[in-house]
């Protein structure tokens, strides 16, 4: 009998999972299409390989094993799979079509609805992924400024101008790793070092873990203006999701552009670019940006009914109540067990991460244990809690008590020096190293 959400006495069987696996490494290279739901993220050996379908906050792999998910496809879903309104939405227009030879008029309604919701966006554009977006992004913003450079601090897609900032560089020209410089988060000082005449632009995730300090953003922003270079908010994980208008809003700050995927639409692919008009209009003759499939109608459909059930329902208020619940439950099992200085919980609410420390020994095998302990007890666990509309109450108190559980399973491991020898698969990999060369190039 499968396993499913519930203290399980096996580990799951995932021999279909196995034999997919097999059949992919013959012709797929690598057999992940995101890194962050590839085997290497997951106890080999342990971990489901492919799921089938979902359901609210659950999820069933080819196996049949059920589980609780906290990875809501890497952020995209929002509200839940199959949430009925946007399900709906998306069959109604799929019986009108999908691709249309002209301009549709979801394009309209949605970027209206964009244009209300978001604080900074004068004007929106719309394309299919976020690295579509952020690279626009930064191209806008050369052509607007004139300049050369980009500062960037977060994870900004897989296109070369980011990406070369990175352990994974190969194949990117030399003459493009010199144009873009990474600073760390919360170091004003570093910003100011680096920027020089030739910045055109920052780009930084508003917010990811960590909070900012000493009113960063908004002296980050008052940085940028002063040196005449264009500030942007990359909110594919805050959009939507820590406010209805983002980190924007919740912070109280408009950058001059920004960028959003994920959350909007409920799984759906789309992303788009928001920002001054006066930037933006340079799309209209002097800057390319444009996609066959940037006006595709079924995601533009799951956004008008997702962005209608955000808020609605308030949904930001909800992921963090629930978020926070689950964040207070485990940090406070962690301190009554004495592991403390060894694992906490971090993060704003709506999104937190599971964090291990060398004082409790190898961090990667720690994150390994706790995986495979969680996945036996039915949860789809890769270290982070991406909470959706679909989690209920009684999916954190479910939860907590796993983690009461596994926890104290950890604290023995680690204290008889068994963690390793513990592992029923092969451990998590990180998914890249970036570069150390961070406070960039120093100014000429």
């Amino acid at each position: 009998m499968p396993n499913t959400v519930r203290f399980n006495e096996n580990y799951p069987n995932i021999a279909q999972s196995t034999a997919l696996y097999e059949r992919a490494k013959k012709i797929m290279t690598p057999v992940t299409q995101t890194l962050a739901k590839g085997p290497t993220q997951f106890t080999r050996g342990v971990a489901p390989i492919y799921l089938k379908r979902g359901k609210g906050a659950r999820v069933w792999d080819v196996d049949g094993n059920e589980y609780l998910d906290y990875n809501m496809g890497i952020g995209p879903i929002s509200l839940g799979y199959c949430y009925p309104e946007v399900d709906k939405a998306i069959i109604e227009q799929l019986q009108q079509g999908i691709t249309f030879s002209l301009m549709h008029e979801l394009e309209v309604e949605v970027c209206e609805l964009i244009h209300q919701i978001v604080p900074n966006a004068e004007a929106v554009r719309i394309s299919k992924t976020g690295a579509d977006v952020c690279s626009a992004a930064i191209r806008v913003a050369r052509a607007y400024t004139g300049r050369n450079k980009v500062l960037c601090c977060g994870y900004h897609g897989w296109h070369d101008w980011y990406i070369c900032t990175t352990s994974r560089d190969k194949g990117i020209p030399q003459a493009v790793k010199d144009l873009t410089y990474t600073f760390n988060y919360n170091d004003i000082d570093s910003v100011a070092q680096a920027l020089d005449e030739d910045t055109a632009c920052v780009i930084l995730e508003p917010v990811i873990f960590e909070e900012p300090k000493n009113n960063f953003l908004h002296e980050l922003q008052a940085l940028c203006k002063k040196n005449g270079t264009l500030l942007i908010f990359d909110e594919m994980w805050t959009g939507f999701r820590l406010a209805l208008g983002g980190a924007q809003e919740y912070y109280n700050i408009k950058p001059d552009l920004a960028v959003y995927s994920k959350a909007v639409a409920n799984g759906m692919p789309i992303s788009f670019l928001t920002g001054r008009y006066e930037i933006l209009r340079l799309f209209e003759e002097e800057v390319f940006f444009f996609t066959t499939f940037g006006g595709e109608a079924l995601s533009l459909a799951a956004t008008k009914a997702t962005l209608q059930v955000l808020k609605e329902k308030n949904v930001p208020d909800y992921l963090n109540q629930i978020g926070q619940k689950l964040k207070n439950g485990y940090n406070q099992l962690s301190e009554k067990k004495g592991l403390g200085n060894i694992t906490r919980c971090i993060g704003m609410n709506c999104r937190t991460m599971i964090t291990f420390e060398p004082s409790g020994g190898d961090p990667l095998l720690q994150k390994t244990f706790v995986q495979q302990e969680m996945i036996k007890n039915g949860i789809l666990w890769a270290g982070f809690h991406n909470m959706c509309l679909s989690h209920t109450t009684d999916d954190i108190e479910y939860t907590i008590q796993v983690y009461d559980r596994v926890l104290d399973m950890l604290k023995e491991a680690i204290e008889n020096n068994t963690l390793a020898s513990q592992l029923k698969g092969e451990p998590v990999q990180p998914v890249f190293r970036k570069v150390s060369n961070f406070n960039t190039k120093p100014k000429n």
